[in-house]
Order: structure tokens, then sequence, then C-alpha cells
């Protein structure tokens, strides 16, 4: 699926089994605590942090995907094209960043 039909879907999804979307402060709200459910699994799955036993069962992939969700949603209401706002994104990664990773020797092994 590309990112454009996902904006397609999750605004059919939106408009037809959840009703209509919340405002865009409560999206916000629910973007924050969706990643902080990633940012939990991820401290105790691969970072320092020992899992607890009733977050061992949790899929990572699918708190990414709640994430997302409601980035789509958010990006909808506020009429941005996340396919071009991606593309521009990274063209303007890639004229910033062009050499300053490969010279920095923090990220260098060889040098």
């Amino acid at each position: 699926m590309t990112i454009e039909e996902a904006q397609k879907i999750v605004d059919e999804w939106i408009t037809t089994i959840g009703v209509r979307y919340f405002n865009e402060l409560t999206n916000m709200a629910m973007l924050m605590e969706e990643v902080g459910e990633v940012a939990r699994i991820m401290a105790r799955r691969y970072g320092e942090q020992s899992e607890k036993e009733s977050d061992k069962d949790k899929d990572l992939g699918d708190e990414m995907a709640d994430v997302l969700f409601v980035l789509i949603c958010l990006a909808n209401q506020t009429g941005i094209d996340l396919t071009e706002a991606l593309r521009k994104n990274l063209e303007k990664k890639t004229k910033r960043d062009l050499l300053r990773h490969k010279n920095n020797e923090k990220l260098n092994p060889t040098t």
C-alpha cells in the first residue's frame, strides 16, 4: 500500500467505522500516548530496562501501526499530503546531510 492509499483508507475507516475524526488536539495527545507505548516496548526489549511480564506479549509492529494511524489522521485533518511531505523532507535531508554522516568520525569505524 502506498502512503496515498493509506491516507485514503484511514479516511474511509474514520468516516464509516470511526464516525468522525477526533479533533486535532485530541489526536495529538493520542499520538503522544501511542509513541509512549512504542518507547516503553523499545526501552524494555532493546534497552537496559527489564521487560515486565505484562509487556512481553506486546506487538511492537502493532504499536508502531497505531502511531502511523494517528499520524495519518492528523495529516488528513490538516490537509497534508504525506507522500509529498516525505519526498520534500528526504530532499532536504539529502542536501543537508550529503557528506555530514560520511564525514562523522563517530559513524565511521575506519577513522
